[in-house]
């Protein structure tokens, strides 16, 4: 008979002295008859029984664990067996057990693991986590000895543990006082989810035992209370300096101060040199002075109404619990590097930034597979860590291939309400981090009025994140003492959790007086470091009054070489981007030619034809071959290229196939990676826009040497990622002063496919556009696409580039470039007129448009033999082309209508954001006509119509009337076709 896949739970539950007697029986007649933890057990217990112990001291560490875990127990190590044909091990002579004494033992023994496994299990819901004792509860019933069958003597009967808890034996009164000690403390550990064995061997290891009380030295302890003093110092004196002013203090929380420096001392031990900090407005002024070592006088500055940014430098500057900072700091000799990333009031929202931002330090510093020089740090509240989807979206990379940064630490500042709303209302699980355990991360629940406990839960986190490289969070159970803010009223909505913080003492006189009546300190040592730091505050806030920022650091370390553009003109301009005949050819075979052991589907067999005749010819390139030329010259010169999003090896329409897929055994050939000097990563992404753009505006933000692309599935997609778009990628340079260069490829166009894919929502965009802050472009043709994504990389700063990419346009006979387009001194067209236009002394209509409406005008214009239409390409949107414009106009001296085309409804698109720029433009021309002229759909409340024969009567009539032509014949005729 086998146990094996049985779980412990099974076995136990049904244990009855008749069972463990057969088992027994059997193993008396040969110990090799039952299974191998069996007979360890069984060796143990007779062992125990009968003289001193010989066991297996791996049983409690390996076989136990693996059956308390519900885990099949024969997938350890098992004890040694006798040699071939000799005996079992011999044992020590003593007086013989009974069977039935070895079957009650048995019972025992196992009844005291399971109940050791409860606790394992359930014993954080029993610990002492509230600081203000409003969330205490009894002592579950499954935690005590008589649910486990345990009553009487039975407590004081020793039972045989093997060395469980580092006992060979103990009664079931020591076996609960320590797990008691262990477990149900002032901190709580939920670690039983994890699958890993040796992941929980590691947490077991530091928790639990007889000797695992939490313990500093004197000097530590005077440093906890030291930083705790200084926290809670910095908010009293903000208070009493800028009274009824936001800052979202730490008031409550200060254990975190202390935390955070126990994570760079010991972490910095472990390996870690740089490390990535997000978080949100709780706290963060406290974090930037007392752990980032921002000048206390620069936050008084602030608080005073100036800018945290020099005067030549601009920007417009943010609210100062929304900035961020670098330093360094050295512990022990040791120097880490560390950043706070900026954050809107989007609580959660630089949290996937963090985490991109990791990853590209990880890159640049090779080290993606350790994983142990750079740190990412999220510090969170408990309503959003619960709340906020985008939470879990960042939890989700913490495996995945392209994304994982060998896990993060999360810290949550537990405050137990979100705003005005109490946790019973805000989440439907105990904990605001139930969350995490879907990535199987362990999590610290631990008292905030016990730093020692908080600082013991971050080097047990640091030290787990550095051997597993696995996400872990720490749950720090605190409270708010004012409201949301400090003008805020909580009263109104909790009075009987603010009557009990009002009549409770600060973190610092608890932990003071715990130091006091242990005989650490004395009150004099409280009291002079309350004054020294008030001094110290003192100072610093006269200095404030005449502080004034002198550099921006926005510019230094891989940044270095970029800088501002100059003016709007130099944000303009352009740069040569074509590239040599070789490099041209060369790559031409790098994206043709197949590997010998590769077996690639039909269907990309002719694609490959395809691309073959294009550099045969020099003929008809089309987009996906402009965009690997793009990259693959890039790659060439020393930039990486990083693509992502969802489907992007193959591109949404089939049009992209960057990765090559064995049809046989689906091994995976990238004609790109092979090209030396960059790296290229093409990365199918998590279904995430929110996280996933945010992770990759991070990527950018430390890596200006990588061009960093993010392709929506479709354009209207990036709806989800909204709130990246309107704070960091829009905005992020004017409030931060922090420069990013990421590329949003956007499918966007007409094509009678409804309203969810037909539009990328342009006119969003251009909506946010100002001061130079960002690009947006709808390019036509390959060759301009090809010299867009060179410029991004060759100009001397960066900005967001948004494209309005094609769909149908991707395999259009008219949407094709020369091989000649992409090479010598050729560079980026922000205008392009049609290739058949008229003359410009001819020209009496001029129809401007963008994207691939501007093919069906060139179409519909020489089908009707019109010799009197231009239609001109504004291919980049922002920065308007107006001078370009403006000397293309005035060559039509003849003109007599400007018209503007768009297929987007008239409230969608483009039109209310070009017309001002178009009329500029007429008038910087001298042209007698002073405005452009409407053609497209009306306005609607749906951005597109799903039926196929409205789309191309409508379609058909926005041509016509673009054109001149009889709206209501095309619509007639479009209808009858």
């Amino acid at each position: 008979m086998g146990y094996e896949g049985l779980d412990f739970d099974e076995i136990a539950g049904g244990v009855s002295p008749a069972f463990v007697e057969t088992m027994y029986r059997r193993y008396k007649a040969d110990p090799t008859g039952v299974e191998p933890q069996w007979q360890q057990f069984f060796d143990g217990l007779e062992n125990a029984a009968s003289g001193p112990s010989w066991a297996n001291p791996r049983w409690p560490l390996a076989e136990t664990d693996a059956l308390t875990a519900g885990l099949d127990p024969t997938q350890m190590e098992p004890a040694p067996k006798p040699a071939k044909g000799g005996a079992a091990p011999a044992k020590p002579a003593g007086p013989a057990a009974s069977e039935a004494d070895i079957a009650r033992a048995a019972g025992d023994s196992i009844r005291a693991m399971l109940l050791i496994r409860t606790y394992r299990v359930r014993g954080h819901l029993a610990a002492s986590l509230d600081p203000l004792g409003l969330a205490r509860q009894d002592l579950p019933a499954d935690l005590t000895p008589e649910y486990h069958g345990f009553t009487g003597a039975d407590l004081d009967r020793p039972i045989y543990l093997g060395g469980t808890l580092g006992l060979e034996k103990a009664t079931v009164r020591e076996i609960v006082a320590i797990l008691q000690a262990n477990y149900c403390g002032n901190v709580g550990l939920e670690y039983m989810h994890i699958a890993d064995v040796e992941e929980r061997r590691f947490l077991q290891d530091r928790m639990e035992g007889k000797d695992k009380a939490i313990q500093f030295t004197a000097d530590g302890k005077k440093a906890i209370l030291s930083k705790v003093i200084e926290a809670e110092e910095w908010e009293k004196f903000c208070g009493k300096k800028y009274v009824g002013t936001k800052r979202f203090g730490l008031d409550g929380g200060e254990a975190m101060i202390p935390a955070m420096e126990a994570i760079i001392k010991y972490g910095g031990q472990l390996g870690v040199r740089e490390i990535v900090y997000g978080m949100a407005h709780r706290g963060r002024l406290n974090m930037l002075t007392n752990v980032m070592s921002k000048p206390y006088r620069a936050i008084f500055h602030e608080f005073s109404g100036g800018s945290s940014n020099p005067d030549d430098v601009g920007g417009s500057g943010d609210v100062k619990y929304h900035l961020g900072t670098s330093t360094d700091r050295e512990f022990d000799g040791i120097s880490v590097h560390m950043s706070l990333v900026a954050n809107p009031s989007h609580l959660e929202a630089a949290d996937p930034v963090v985490l991109g931002k990791t990853r590209a330090i990880q890159t640049i510093a090779n080290d993606l597979e350790a994983h142990t020089g750079s740190l990412p740090v999220l510090l969170h509240g408990d309503a959003a860590f619960a709340g906020q989807g985008i939470v879990w979206e960042c939890l989700g990379f913490s495996g995945i291939r392209g994304y994982n940064t060998g896990g993060c630490l999360h810290f949550i500042i537990n405050n137990q309400i979100g705003f005005t709303t109490s946790p019973q209302f805000a989440r439907s699980s105990p904990y605001p981090s139930d969350v995490a355990k879907g990535v199987q991360a362990p999590i610290f629940h631990v008292n905030g009025d016990d730093p020692e406990a908080v600082t013991f839960a971050c080097k047990m986190a640091i030290e787990f994140r550095q051997t597993f490289k696995r996400d872990v969070v720490i749950d720090m159970w605190c409270y708010r003492r004012f409201g949301h803010n400090e003008g805020d009223e909580p009263s109104f909505t909790q009075p009987l959790m603010y009557k009990a913080i009002r009549q409770h003492p600060s973190v610092s006189v608890v932990y003071s007086k715990k130091l006091i009546a242990e005989g650490t300190i004395d009150q004099g040592f409280v009291d002079e470091k309350v004054k020294q730091f008030n001094l110290l505050l003192e100072g610093e806030f006269e200095a404030g009054k005449s502080y004034l920022p002198n550099k921006a650091d926005w510019f230094g370390g891989r940044w270095s070489g970029l800088s501002v553009p100059g003016d709007a003109e130099t944000a303009r301009r352009s740069v040569e981007t074509g590239i040599e005949k070789k490099l041209f050819d060369s790559l031409g075979r790098t994206l043709t030619e197949v590997p010998s052991d590769l077996e690639i589907h039909k269907t990309l067999g002719r694609v490959l034809d395809a691309k073959r005749a294009m550099f045969s010819s020099g003929e008809n390139f089309d987009w996906a071959t402009g965009e690997a030329l793009a990259f693959g010259s890039l790659l060439s010169e020393g930039y990486g290229v990083r693509l992502s999003g969802q489907d992007v090896g193959r591109g949404t329409f089939s049009q992209r196939h960057a990765v090559w897929v064995d049809q046989k055994d689906e091994h995976r050939y990238i004609p790109l990676s092979t090209i030396p000097h960059g790296t290229f990563e093409v990365l199918d992404s998590p279904l995430s826009e929110y996280g996933v753009l945010g992770f990759e505006y991070g990527y950018a933000l430390a890596d200006p040497k990588t061009l960093v692309l993010w392709e929506a599935q479709f354009g209207d997609f990036a709806n989800g990622a909204q709130i990246m778009i309107d704070q960091f990628i829009a905005a992020g340079e004017a409030k931060w002063l922090r420069a990013n260069g990421l590329v949003m490829l956007l499918p966007h166009g007409y094509e009678g496919q409804g309203p969810e894919h037909s539009s990328a929502r342009p006119e969003r965009y251009l909506q946010l556009c100002a001061e130079d802050n960002m690009q947006v472009v709808n390019i036509t043709t390959p060759a301009n696409y090809f010299h867009l994504l060179r410029r991004q990389m060759h100009r001397t700063f960066r900005k967001p580039l948004v494209q309005m990419t094609p769909k149908s346009l991707l395999r259009h006979k008219l949407a094709v470039s020369k091989a000649e387009d992409f090479l010598g001194d050729s560079h980026f067209m922000r205008i392009l007129s049609d290739p058949s236009a008229p003359a410009d002394t001819e020209v009496k209509r001029l129809v401007l448009c963008t994207g691939k409406v501007a093919y069906d005008l060139i179409e519909a214009r020489d089908a009707a033999g019109d010799k009197n239409t231009a239609i001109v390409r504004i291919e980049q949107l922002y920065p308007f082309p107006g001078e370009a414009l403006a000397k293309r106009i005035a060559r039509m001296t003849n003109l007599e209508e400007v018209i503007w085309a768009q297929e987007e409804p008239k409230n969608n698109g483009y039109w209310f954001f070009v017309e001002p720029f178009i009329e500029a433009s007429l008038a910087e021309a001298k042209c007698k006509v002073q405005r452009p002229r409407y053609a497209g759909r009306g306005p609607a409340a749906a951005v597109a119509t799903g039926l196929m024969k409205r789309h191309q009567a409508e379609q058909g009539a926005l041509i016509a009337d673009a054109l001149g032509h009889n709206v209501r014949e095309e619509i007639r005729r479009t209808r009858n076709n």
